[in-house]
């Protein structure tokens, strides 16, 4: 392991320098091995390690190339850890959604153009009509979020916030909601989220979507609660 790390970190080293810059080809083993004063099975095992980040990409009879370095390859771990997580700990996912979303959803309101404000206006429509069907809600609900944060066109917020809100998490929610008949006024949150970005009001986009996460919070935590109960 620590011939492997030390592989891993000589390898980030020289992508952090720009000597591997994006989408660099990286030596052949061999000859990688020897540059760095490694064995090569440990630099072996630094590329999967490397490649199972996003930041190496492993190309069979071609080579091993640095990948773009997006946020959004990078981060693309995060909503898989999220998904891991145990229940005490989704409610300090929720906090750091929380934190962010409100702000990002302001910004939106500076930067949603026209055509993305009406492709809004369609999925709210499609969450209305799936009212009563989680696995549609889930759906609609993920897209209507991703499409606010998007147009900001921060690529790293974008990324964070899509792995933050885990598939898990808002099924919990959504499921919750609907048992409790509450669906339809979470709906209409998010649709006071879109009334604030149509006017370009930034200071109430953000009391919206901060509103609306508080709600998500406070319903995921009588989930739990429920739950924990049962146990």
């Amino acid at each position: 392991m620590a011939l492997t790390d030390d592989a891993i970190a000589k390898i980030r080293s020289m992508v952090q320098s720009g000597e591997l810059p994006p989408g660099a080809r990286l030596p052949p083993e061999p000859q990688l091995a020897e540059q760095m004063g490694l064995s090569r099975s440990g630099v072996r095992e630094a590329v999967k390690v490397l490649e199972s980040a996003r930041v190496l990409d492993v190309r069979r009879g071609d080579g091993t190339y640095v990948t773009s370095l997006a946020p959004r390859l990078l981060l693309e771990g995060l909503g898989v850890a999220v998904e891991l997580l145990r229940d005490d700990t989704l409610l300090e996912v929720m906090e750091v959604r929380r934190l962010l979303e409100p702000m990002a959803t302001g910004l939106a309101a500076l930067r949603m153009t026209d055509a993305q404000l009406d492709d809004l206006s369609g999925i709210l429509e499609e969450m209305r009509a799936a009212a009563d069907d989680a696995e549609k809600l889930i759906r609609f609900d993920t897209a209507f979020h991703h499409t606010v944060v998007a147009t900001t066109g921060n690529e790293t917020l974008t990324s964070l916030l899509d792995g933050l809100s885990s598939r898990t998490l808002r099924a919990r929610v959504w499921r919750g909601l609907i048992e409790s008949n509450s669906a339809h006024t979470t709906i209409e949150e998010h649709h006071a989220i879109y009334l604030a970005l149509r006017s370009r009001d930034q200071l109430l986009a953000q009391a919206s979507a901060l509103m609306h996460v508080n709600t998500s919070e406070a319903w995921l935590r009588t989930v739990l609660a429920a739950k924990a109960a049962d146990e």
